[in-house]
C-alpha cells in the first residue's frame, strides 16, 4: 500500500473542498445557514492532513521494524523515526530529489526502497559508498583494502529463540555499533540474484567482493548471517533512498526501548 500516494489524494480532495467552500459555496449560503456535512468535514480535515503530509513527506516519517536483520541495533517490533531531509529534500510519491543536502555515510542506518520491489521499504546499515571496494570474506569486512575494526564482546542471547550469536563492536566511519555472526552459518553467499551491475561483484566460498558503482550504495544488516542485503540482491541506487533512521520511540514488548541509536 502506497501510503504517501493515499495521503496526497486525501490532501488534494480536502483542499479542493476547502477552496470550493471559501471561494464559491460560502458566498452563496444564506447568513446563518449550516454548512453541508461534506463541506464541514472536508474543510476541517484539510489543515490536519496538510500538517501530516508536510511532516511525513519532508521532515520525519515513522516505520516499524518487521524482521530481525538489524539485531542487536533494532529489534522486531521497534517503532522508529526516519529523518527525511538528512540526505536531501525529495518530492513525495515520486521520490525525486529537488534539494541536495548530504550524502549517506558509512555506518548510517538507512531506509530505502527495496530495489527488487520499490513498493517495499527496507532498512540496513550503509557499508560501501560509491567507488568503494567492499570485501566480505570469511565473515570479516574490508573496505578499500583496509579491514574494518572489530572487537569481540560477550555473546548475544536471542531471547525468543534461545540461542547465542557471536557479538562484535564494529566501527564504520566515526560511529561504533554492534553486529552479530552465527558460528554455524556458512561464509559463502547462497543463491545471489542477477541484479543490475552484477558484474561488479565476484562470489567465492569465502563470501563476496564488490566495487560499488557511482550513485549507488552497498548495505548490510547488523545480524550478518540473518540478513538478505546487498550481498544477495545488489546495490541501492541513490534515487531509492528514503532517509536516515535515528530514533526508537516505541516497542510494545519493551517500553524501555526509547531513544536514539546508531
Amino acid at each position: 500500500m502506497n501510503f504517501a500516494l493515499i495521503l496526497l489524494i486525501l490532501l488534494l480532495v480536502s483542499a479542493a473542498v476547502w477552496a470550493a467552500d471559501v471561494f464559491v459555496f460560502r458566498k452563496r449560503r444564506a447568513v446563518g445557514a449550516k454548512e453541508p456535512w461534506w463541506v464541514e468535514y472536508g474543510a476541517s480535515f484539510f489543515p490536519v492532513i496538510l500538517v501530516v503530509f508536510v511532516l511525513r513527506s519532508f521532515i520525519v516519517e515513522p516505520f516499524k521494524i518487521p524482521s530481525g536483520s538489524m539485531i542487536p541495533t533494532l529489534l522486531v517490533g521497534d517503532f522508529i523515526l526516519v529523518n527525511k531531509y538528512t540526505y536531501g529534500i525529495r518530492l513525495p510519491v515520486i521520490n525525486l530529489k529537488i534539494i541536495d543536502i548530504n550524502s549517506p555515510q558509512r555506518g548510517d542506518v538507512m531506509v530505502f526502497r527495496y530495489p527488487e520491489d520499490p513498493s517495499l521499504d527496507y532498512i540496513k546499515r550503509v557499508v560501501g559508498l560509491p567507488g568503494d571496494k567492499v570485501a566480505y570474506q570469511n565473515k570479516r569486512l574490508t573496505i578499500n583494502g583496509l579491514p574494518v575494526a572489530v572487537e569481540e564482546v560477550e555473546d548475544y542471547l536471542h531471547p525468543e529463540r534461545l540461542y547465542y550469536s557471536e557479538q562484535f563492536v564494529e566501527k564504520l566511519g566515526e560511529e561504533e555499533h554492534r553486529m552479530l555472526n552465527d558460528r554455524d552459518a556458512p561464509a559463502y553467499i547462497p543463491h545471489p540474484a542477477q541484479f543490475p551491475n552484477r558484474e561488479n561483484c565476484s562470489y567465492n566460498s569465502a563470501g563476496v567482493i564488490c566495487t560499488v558503482p557511482p550513485g549507488e550504495y552497498f548495505v548490510m544488516g547488523d545480524n550478518r548471517d540473518n540478513s538478505r542485503d546487498s550481498r544477495f540482491w545488489g546495490f541501492v541506487p541513490e534515487e531509492n533512498i528514503v532517509g536516515k533512521a535515528f530514533f526508537i520511540w516505541l516497542n510494545f514488548s519493551d517500553f524501555k526501548r526509547i531513544g536514539p541509536f546508531g
